[in-house]
């Protein structure tokens, strides 16, 4: 994994607009999206760190920054370990609520 960077919250905005948010309906959670550039399982480590380098400068733009922040979004570079602990939280998060909510593959 080489990259992560997030988008905002528009479901708080939507949230706000309606008088409550997110952590209203299910406290101690929040639901954003966000995207990351993986690679498969067996790239090589200096390939991986040469593409975070790359996607780090490249997302350091302000011009890109500036377009995203106008479409509500906000980027946070980091490293491969970084978006691997945003994954592995984000899967043991919405793990407990798939089975607290007895939540089924169709």
């Amino acid at each position: 994994m080489c990259q992560q960077h997030r988008a905002c919250n528009h479901h708080d905005e939507v949230g706000r607009a309606a008088g409550r948010s997110g952590s209203d309906t299910l406290p101690g959670y929040e639901a954003s999206a966000w995207f990351g550039i993986g690679a498969p399982k067996r790239t090589p480590e200096e390939v991986i760190e040469r593409l975070n380098k790359q996607v780090n400068v490249s997302i350091a733009d302000p011009k890109l920054q500036t377009r995203l922040a106008n479409l509500g979004g906000t980027v946070l570079a980091g490293s491969p370990a970084d978006f691997g602990k945003l994954i592995s939280d984000e899967t043991k998060k919405w793990g407990k609520v798939i089975l607290a909510a007895n939540i089924k593959r169709e």
